[in-house]
């Protein structure tokens, strides 16, 4: 059992643009500890699908998996709601507790977005993938995904299941979540423009937080800025972390 008084520690990365010494503009890296309360505390997890078009991106999440699933099986213990949230597969989860758990909850109205600047991404989003041999749409020009990958267990008992960020508003209002940790894919793409995800979360007033060593990019090395897979998903969580929110490092979820 969770013990509800629980609360996390972690340390919140975040990027802010300042003057040196001799008055140039610098950007400079602030981590602070912050301590979350577990109860009032949802991981989610973006899109991480049993397959994907792209096999660079399929062998790249495979590679994150077994971390994966040591983190949402710690987070679950320290009392912290997991939401399961791979887009377009909500059909396969009609029935599963976890999904009506979700579309249980009292419909409540998102406040209006608040404004907020976009500044336009580091790397681009041209020709995405950057391996041959991909499994591509499937024939019928549907995507290929179908579920979440079945690594990452779910708990019919506690867990969330929904791909809709008006669904996710209401859930997280019932249950008191003001604070939501994100991992999965794609850095570029879902994990900052899904309804659930991190713009979205921002211009609502919650308070996400991006898991930076769980997380892989779309990209493509032979388009610009010409820089090799990694160094494109750290200037994206660089990104992140000067216009949107924090980062934090996994290994805050699984100490305590």
């Amino acid at each position: 059992m969770s013990d509800p008084s629980a609360s996390l520690i972690v340390r919140l990365r975040r990027q802010t643009l300042e003057r040196d010494p001799r008055g140039y503009h610098v950007w400079r890296v602030h981590e602070e500890p912050v301590t979350l309360p577990a109860a009032e505390t949802a991981l989610l997890l973006c899109d991480v699908w049993d397959t994907h078009t792209c096999r660079g991106a399929v062998e790249r999440l495979e590679a994150m998996l077994p971390r994966m699933v040591e983190v949402v099986d710690a987070a679950r213990r320290r009392g912290v709601q997991i939401v399961h949230a791979p887009s377009d597969t909500m059909a396969f989860y009609a029935d599963h507790p976890a999904r009506q758990r979700v579309r249980a909850a009292p419909a409540v109205e998102p406040p209006a977005d608040r404004p907020y600047d976009d500044p336009p991404l580091p790397v681009a989003a041209d020709d995405p993938c950057d391996t041959d041999d991909n499994p591509g749409m499937a024939p019928d020009g549907k995507h290929p995904w179908t579920r979440q990958n079945a690594a990452i267990a779910i708990d019919p008992d506690r867990d969330a299941i929904s791909d809709s960020g008006r669904e996710l508003y209401s859930f997280y209002g019932q249950r008191g979540i003001r604070h939501v940790l994100i991992m999965g894919v794609h850095t570029n793409m879902c994990v900052l423009h899904r309804t659930f995800a991190i713009k979205q979360l921002v211009r609502w007033g919650l308070a996400p937080a991006l898991v930076r060593d769980l997380t892989d990019t779309m990209y493509n090395p032979a388009v610009p800025p010409y820089v090799d897979h990694d160094e494109g998903t750290r200037l994206v969580v660089g990104y992140i972390e000067k216009f949107w929110c924090p980062t934090l490092d996994s290994g805050a979820l699984l100490s305590g």
